[in-house]
């Protein structure tokens, strides 16, 4: 307390040996250094010279910033379901690890086939080997794709109806790009909670396989009409094709569950088998 009131009466002293004009340069000088510090501090951390200081969250903030609101890390696809945002404005995954791979498959217990990665060129051969080696075990066709090939997905969606398959796009998954189009060829069809399925516009290369130029909308067009008539043939709504269409190759039309539903994206959960408590009891005779 004492030093304090030393220094104090030292600075009234500064202050009334100096003129004003001293005064005010010094006051200028100082918030000049303080400015100039604060710029300093900030510049090194934008450049990561400093390490930006921990800022400690409540437990509410720390789930608000985990990613996938604690399910696993999942593109940003998933956003659709967040408050406050515009499925039709999903940006389209870019794919990376095993989905930035050609499509590989994994029988697993239950009867289903996990089809993991790309729809490549020539991966539907690889598919049907995969089903006719299997035979009958196969149940479910288990999907998590960022699509690839249309003209492969098509065959392969179109091999699981003839063969009678039920589909799936598991929780936290996703099926996007051509990859609906093998999901519908399920004769059942189920997503689980916060899988997204997703649609974009189709498009063709830009050259022919020897170096030919090609028209691009005579090809889009031929392709469009083949996934039209596919989507006729397998009972879905048609809306869903003009979703993709709206939605420009680099963005994704990501479905809301409720729409799944009413435009036949999915189909309606079996009806629970009575249960021997509730089913009717037989008349002896």
């Amino acid at each position: 307390m004492a030093q304090s009131s030393i220094l104090q009466r030292r600075f009234q002293a500064w202050l009334s040996d100096n003129p004003d004009q001293s005064v005010l340069r010094w006051i200028f000088r100082t918030t000049l250094a303080v400015t100039l510090a604060v710029l300093a501090a900030d510049l090194a951390t934008i450049n990561g010279w400093l390490d930006p200081p921990d800022i400690a969250l409540t437990p509410a903030e720390q789930r608000d910033a985990s990613p996938g609101l604690g399910l696993p890390a999942l593109p940003a696809i998933l956003s659709p379901w967040l408050p406050g945002s515009n499925p039709r404005l999903a940006p389209m995954p870019q794919p990376d690890g095993v989905m930035n791979k050609p499509m590989t498959f994994e029988l697993v217990s239950g009867g289903r086939l996990l089809a993991t990665g790309t729809i490549t060129p020539g991966i539907s051969e690889a598919f049907a080997a995969e089903i006719a080696r299997h035979g009958d075990y196969i149940r479910t066709v288990v999907l998590n794709s960022p699509g690839g090939s249309v003209g492969d997905a098509l065959a392969m969606g179109r091999l699981i109806r003839d063969k009678k398959l039920a589909t799936e796009v598991a929780a936290g998954k996703y099926c996007a790009s051509s990859c609906p189009l093998v999901f519908v060829g399920g004769v059942e069809r189920r997503a689980g909670d916060k899988a997204a399925v997703g649609v974009h516009q189709v498009f063709a290369m830009s050259q022919a396989a020897n170096g030919a130029p090609r028209d691009e909308m005579s090809d889009a067009q031929r392709i469009s009409a083949r996934c039209q008539r596919y989507l006729g043939d397998m009972g879905v709504n048609l809306q869903v094709w003009v979703h993709a269409m709206e939605t420009p190759k680099d963005k994704l039309f990501v479905f809301t569950p409720e729409e799944l539903k009413t435009l036949n994206v999915v189909t309606p959960a079996p009806a629970a088998a009575p249960s021997a408590s509730t089913a009717p009891s037989a008349r002896a005779k």
